[in-house]
């Protein structure tokens, strides 16, 4: 098994910044992807970013030239960092990791708690 542990969340104005963290522990040879998934109130989960084992990114057109994934392998950890915040940000952030996918789409195996991350205007 995999588990993953978020941290980094908080309450922030609008225009600030704010770096997520995502440590992951267990089996983590058969993680492939690692990702970054965001639910408000009332809306359905989204897929804000993700990155592969080789380094590939792909971003909601929602958070393009704001947010940064990137993972460390040698923590076992993977970081979003969020830039010039929104109030339509404002979300529980759920890290996710993939061990393998169907068609174009990860499967995405592997769930964090979530992280809350509140942007004031």
């Amino acid at each position: 098994q995999v588990q993953l542990v978020e941290s980094g969340g908080g309450l922030v104005q609008a225009g600030g910044s704010l770096r997520l963290s995502c440590a992951a522990s267990g089996i983590i040879f058969r993680i492939n992807t690692m990702g970054w998934y965001r639910q408000a109130p009332g809306k359905q989960r989204e897929l804000v970013a993700f990155i592969t084992s080789s380094g590939s990114t792909n971003y909601a057109d929602s958070v393009k030239g704001r947010f940064t994934i990137s993972r460390d392998n040698a923590k076992n950890t993977v970081y979003l960092q969020m830039n010039s915040l929104k109030p339509e940000d404002t979300a529980a952030y759920y890290c996710a990791a993939a061990v393998r996918r169907t068609g174009i789409n990860w499967d995405w195996d592997y769930w964090g708690q979530g992280t809350q991350v509140t942007v004031s205007s």
